[in-house]
C-alpha cells in the first residue's frame, strides 16, 4: 500500500489515516506532498481527482478521505478490528467519529493543527468554548463508561481514537486545558510513541502555511 499525506505539521486528516495504519503495523509506503506550495495541487490531482489528502493506493484500488481509508483497511486487513466488537459500542464509535469528521468547525477553523507550535493565543468565543466543552463532556463520558476495558475511548484503540488524535497537538499549542479523565486521555494520545514520531517529523519540516500560523505574529516555535 501507498499512503499519500500532506505536511505532518499541519495535516490533521493525514494524521488520522497514518496513525491507524501505523498502529496496526501494516506495511505501506509514505508519500508526502507539502500542501499549498507551487505545484502541490497538480501533484495531488495525479493521485486523486479530489485533489486532497490522504489518499490510499492499494494495488489498483484507490481510496480517498480519511474515514473511508480507515474503514477500508479495517475491513480488508484487520477483520474489522478498527471498530469495537460490541454492536452498541461499534455504533457509538462510528457516531463519534462521524461527529468529528463532519463537525467541530470552530475548533478546526480557529485552532488549526500546528504540531510544532506552542504558546499560541486565540480568543475563545462562545462557539469555540461550546465545542471544547462538547469534547470535554464526550471524552469524560466515554472514559467513565468504558474505562474498565482499557485506556482508549472505547477501551481498546479504535478508529475513533485516530479521529480525535489531532486534538493532542491542537489543544496544547493554543493553551486549551481539559480536566479529569478528558485531560488524561489527551495526555495518553500525545505521549504515544507513534504520535511522538509524527511530532518529531513535523518539527523537521521547513514549509510554512501562513493561514495556519495563528495566535502569534512570529514564525512557528518548536
Amino acid at each position: 500500500m501507498k499512503l499519500v499525506i500532506g505536511n505532518k505539521n499541519y495535516s490533521s486528516w493525514s494524521l488520522r489515516a497514518w496513525l491507524f495504519l501505523s498502529w496496526h503495523e501494516l506495511e505501506f509506503e509514505e508519500i508526502r506532498v507539502p500542501l499549498y506550495q507551487p505545484g502541490s495541487r497538480e501533484q495531488l490531482l495525479g493521485f486523486s481527482a479530489a485533489g486532497q489528502v490522504p489518499v490510499l493506493l492499494d494495488e489498483d484500488l484507490l481510496v480517498w478521505d480519511s474515514l473511508a481509508i480507515c474503514e477500508y483497511v479495517s475491513e480488508q486487513y484487520l477483520d474489522n478490528r478498527g471498530w469495537p466488537r460490541s454492536r452498541a459500542m461499534r455504533a457509538e464509535a462510528r457516531s463519534v467519529s462521524a461527529e468529528m469528521h463532519a463537525g467541530f468547525h470552530a475548533i478546526r477553523n480557529r485552532l488549526p493543527m500546528n504540531a510544532r507550535a506552542s504558546g499560541r493565543h486565540v480568543g475563545l468565543d462562545q462557539e469555540l468554548q461550546a465545542e471544547i466543552q462538547r469534547l470535554q463532556s464526550l471524552w469524560q463520558d466515554l472514559r467513565s463508561r468504558h474505562g474498565s476495558l482499557g485506556p482508549w475511548l472505547f477501551g481498546k484503540f479504535s478508529i475513533a481514537d485516530c479521529f480525535y488524535a489531532p486534538m493532542a497537538f491542537r489543544f496544547p499549542a493554543y493553551g486549551v486545558t481539559l480536566t479529569g479523565a478528558a485531560a488524561d486521555y489527551l495526555s495518553l494520545l500525545r505521549e504515544q510513541p507513534l504520535m511522538q514520531n509524527w511530532l518529531e517529523a513535523a518539527r523537521q519540516e521547513q514549509e510554512v502555511i501562513t493561514f495556519a500560523e495563528t495566535g502569534i505574529d512570529s514564525q512557528p516555535q518548536s
